[in-house]
């Protein structure tokens, strides 16, 4: 998990929502990835699909059968349908997701056992850390855009 925290962080320097996952085969990780939505402007690229496609990439196929993926935040349902399509084992997160989390919050999709395939969840991995990325991540948003509304505000009173 200290390598998805470690993701996490990248993607905070980058103005992007902190949520990293790292994908692992045999005890070495095989793919890493952060989210990139804002940079991209693609709505798909979450931390949990770049790492998923790197490791497809290294292993040479689409199955990740014998794989952990290790994420911040709870999956939302879009990275949760790839982690069944790609077979992943086990995942691993962080921090629960009450809007959006498909692991046991929301709902639990990945171990739905009206899907083909199931994928076990191991939740609260280095929760508070995780929460605490995001919870900065949002504090600092938040300060900024008050402060933008009150530098208008002032604008606006001396003209």
């Amino acid at each position: 998990m200290d390598a998805a925290l470690a993701e996490a962080k990248k993607a905070a320097a980058i103005g992007e929502v902190p949520i990293g996952a790292v994908v692992v085969h045999d005890g070495q990780i095989i793919g890493w990835g952060h989210n990139l939505r804002e940079t991209s402007q693609d709505a798909t690229q979450h931390a949990e699909i770049i790492a998923i496609q790197a490791a497809c990439r290294k292993l040479g196929t689409w199955r990740l059968e014998d794989c952990q993926l290790f994420v911040t935040l709870e999956p939302c349902p879009m990275c949760a349908g790839a982690m069944i399509n790609a077979r992943v084992a086990t995942c691993y997160f962080g921090a629960t997701d009450p809007k959006a989390g498909v692991a046991g919050t929301f709902y639990n999709l990945l171990e739905d056992s009206r899907f083909n395939h199931q994928v076990a969840v191991v939740g609260g991995v280095k929760a508070e850390a995780s929460a605490e990325l995001l919870q900065s991540f949002f504090r600092t948003i938040r300060a900024k855009r008050k402060a933008a509304k009150q530098a208008g505000q002032t604008r606006k009173s001396r003209v």
